[in-house]
This record gives C-alpha cells, structure tokens and sequence, in this order.
C-alpha cells in the first residue's frame, strides 16, 4: 500500500526538528566550550609557559612570582579539568588540558633531582639520617646480638656438644682442636685459596642474615630477634673456643678487622627489620598498611646501606685481612672501621641538620 502523503510530510517534519535540535545542541556545546576557555584560558597560558620555561631549563627567565603561583596554577588547571571531563567539553580542549596537567605535576610533585643528586643526598646525610630514626631498635637489637653471642659461649661451656648445633661446617676450628691448628686458621697467606672461598661463603651467609632480618621484620618482628640471637650465638661458641687456647685476643683481631663492619650491617638489618614490626603491632592511631608503608619507607635507606657495607665487610674479609698478620694492626683497622661508622651515622650531618 503506497504511503499517505501526509504520514511522509509528517515523518519529513519530525526529522527536520531533531536535526535543528542537534545543531542546536552542536553549537550550545561550541558556545559553552568557547566560554569556558575564554574564562580560563589567561591561567593556562601562564602555566604552559611556567612549564615549558621551566622543562627547557630557562629558569631566569622566571620571575620568584611564577615559580610561587606554579602549584596553585597547577591546582587551578587541575580543576578546570575534572570540569571540562563533567560537562563532556570538546576532545580538542580535553586532550590540551591533560597534557598540561601532566606536565606540570612532574615538575610540582615529580622528582627534584637525577641519580647523581640521589646519590650525593644519600651518601651526604640521607643514609645517616634514617639510621638515627632507628636508634631505639637499634639498641634493642644490639642487646639481642649480646645475649646471643653471652648464651653460646655459656652453651657450649657447660656442654661442648652444642658447638656443632651452634657452629656448623667448621672442620678444622672445633673442640679439641690444638692451639696451633687454631692459630693456623688466624695466620697464614691464602696458597690454595680456602680463605678466599670462606670470605665468599660469609659474605653470601652474612648477606642472607640481614636480608632475612629485615623481611621477617614483616612477621611482627618475632623471627628477626630470633635471627640475631642465633646468629651471635655461633660467634659466643667462637669465642668460648679460641678463649681455652689462650687465642681470645688473636681471634678477636682476626675477627675485627671485617667484623666491624660485617656485625655493624646485621645489627642495622636486625633493627630495621624490629622496626617494621613494631610498627604493624602498635600502629597507633593509622590503620595497620599505612603504618607498615611509612616503617617500610624509613628503612629502605638503612637497608640499602647494609648492602653496601657487607660488599665494604667482603672485600676486607678477602683482601684486607690476609694481607695484614699482626694483631694489633688488624685491631687498628677493624676499630679504625668501627669509629668511621660510629661517626658517620651518628656524628655527621647533625651540625648541618640544626644550622
């Protein structure tokens, strides 16, 4: 059936007012976004330049007051942003405002400095500062490293078998071994490399310890204190068995010169990793997260540094340390070392801090 010329006129009508009612939409929009540009615009040009000048490092052609208004500037694009995404304002002003604002955050909130200033900052107070942040765990677990290193000597004191539980590997410095097969192990140059390989072996020992004290920080704590009083357990069997030799002070000598630095780093380990654990058992008034994520924040820089000092501890344990026979210049360098750290983490940078 052939269609009533007046359904057609009407359906014609009906089309004809929807597309009026888009155009008219169209340049509602147009006209919206236009002025909504116009209102802001003068601030966004202000903050491009800011921006642009401060990317391609022509920063004296700043003046104080635009480096000042950058972070409000940037709040004030910022906003004019979620703005123009509410009211679905065209894609061109959309995609000119998000790249401005992602550009000025960089600069308001993205990092001051490269690696080379990271390090100089870190190496020049950072490090040293966050240790004292410490100071208290720090003392706690030196007292563990104490207690553990006074029981394994009163362990194996009463009972000889607990070296072999405390002490494991050892072949050659063990009960009843004589004194000359124990001064042996403290002199002597490496010929066929078995101290060298021993140095390895520590170092790789030692470094597990201290990663495993500061991971296990995120169990409470608890398995970092038991980490520190094993650990100085073996070096009180150590003690107790170079002590009935008459070989205390060798032992302590041959020990000093890397041991220093080597039980410094553990002891930092340990402490850190007591931190953390405090920090999720008695997180105050923040919820539990935040509280682990501000203790974790505060001792990655100690623990970054406890790495460094156990490359410091292994290349003395492997050079240093059979290079130097005597005694008292092997006491000289590991106190030498041991005054180096104690001023560095704990003497530097206050004078500066409170100037």
């Amino acid at each position: 059936m052939p269609a009533k010329p007046g359904l057609i006129t009407g359906l014609r009508a009906r089309f004809s007012r929807h597309a009026e009612a888009q155009a008219g939409e169209i340049a509602a929009a147009a006209l919206r976004s236009d002025r909504f540009r116009a209102a802001r615009e003068s601030d966004w040009q202000r903050l491009e330049t800011i921006v642009t000048a401060m990317e391609k490092g022509r920063l004296r052609r700043l003046s104080d007051a635009d480096v000042l208004d950058l972070p409000v500037l940037y709040r004030t694009v910022a906003s004019s942003l979620s703005v123009a995404r509410e009211t679905s304002l065209d894609a061109a002003t959309l995609a000119y405002l998000e790249s401005l604002v992602q550009r000025a955050w960089f600069l308001v909130y993205g990092p001051r400095t490269g690696f080379g200033g990271w390090l100089r900052g870190f190496f020049g107070g950072g490090w040293s500062r966050s240790v004292r942040a410490i100071r208290a765990d720090i003392l706690i677990a030196l007292a563990l490293m104490v207690a553990g290193a006074c029981v394994g000597w009163l362990l194996v004191a009463h009972d000889p078998q607990w070296y072999a539980a405390l002490v494991s590997g050892e072949t050659e410095r063990v009960p009843g071994a004589s004194r000359a097969a124990l001064q042996a192990t403290l002199f002597g140059h490496d010929k066929d490399g078995a101290f060298a390989a021993f140095a390895a072996y520590l170092f790789g020992h030692n470094a597990q310890i201290s990663l495993l004290c500061y991971a296990l920080g995120f169990a409470l704590g608890v398995p970092t204190l038991l980490l520190l009083v094993q650990n100085t357990g073996n070096l009180g069997a150590m003690l107790w068995l170079f002590h009935g030799q008459g070989l205390l002070f060798d032992f302590v000598g041959w020990l000093s010169i890397h041991g220093t630095t080597e039980l410094f780093a553990i002891l930092l380990a340990g402490a850190a990793g007591i931190h953390v654990g405090r920090a999720m058992a008695f997180p105050g008034d923040a919820s539990v997260l935040d509280a682990l994520g501000a203790a974790g924040r505060r001792t990655a820089p100690v623990v970054l540094g406890v790495v460094l000092m156990l490359v410091v501890a292994g290349m003395l344990e492997g050079f240093a340390r059979q290079l130097i026979q005597s005694t008292p210049a092997r006491l000289g360098v590991g106190g030498g070392m041991l005054v180096f750290w104690l001023n560095y983490f704990f003497v530097f940078g206050r004078r500066g801090k409170r100037a």
